[in-house]
């Protein structure tokens, strides 16, 4: 018996999978979880962990997402602007009132591994902060939670 190991020339991207989620109500680092192992095709029998044979994920509804406890006005975001005493600091929930989509990146960022491929599969990821998304035309399939 041999060892089933994918190439990249068995996953063009004219076959490429494309999943929808739908984050009302969800909670926030248990769906990152799940994008993040689609993005990577870790839900996929033909799993490879250097080839990406992952699929496309559109993220609706990211305004609506929850988060557990007290994590909206707890849970802290630094960023750094480059500049000497630029700190910058925001709670979870000014996040999601300014721009939703980036508190969404970064939960499945931090999921998937520090590598060129993460770099790659985090242009697979689409999420916007409403209901609509110019992606009909590739058929999305529902991503299933269990």
């Amino acid at each position: 018996m041999r060892t089933y190991s994918a190439r990249g020339e068995d996953f063009p991207n004219e076959k490429a999978r494309w999943v929808i989620v739908d984050l009302e109500g969800k909670t926030l680092g248990r769906v990152a979880c799940r994008i993040a192992n689609a993005l990577r095709g870790k839900d996929r029998p033909t799993f490879t962990a250097h080839v990406d044979t992952g699929a496309f994920v559109i993220v609706v509804n990211a305004g609506k997402v929850h988060l557990t406890g007290n994590k909206m006005d707890n849970k802290i975001y630094y960023n750094h602007t480059g500049f000497w005493g630029h700190m910058r600091s925001a709670t979870a929930r000014e996040r999601i009132a300014k721009k939703p989509e980036d508190l969404i990146v970064d939960a499945v960022k931090g999921m998937l591994p520090k590598n060129i491929l993460s770099r790659a599969l985090l242009k697979k990821l689409k999420v916007y902060a409403g209901p609509e998304h110019p992606h009909a035309a590739q058929a999305p399939v529902p991503l299933e939670f269990v």
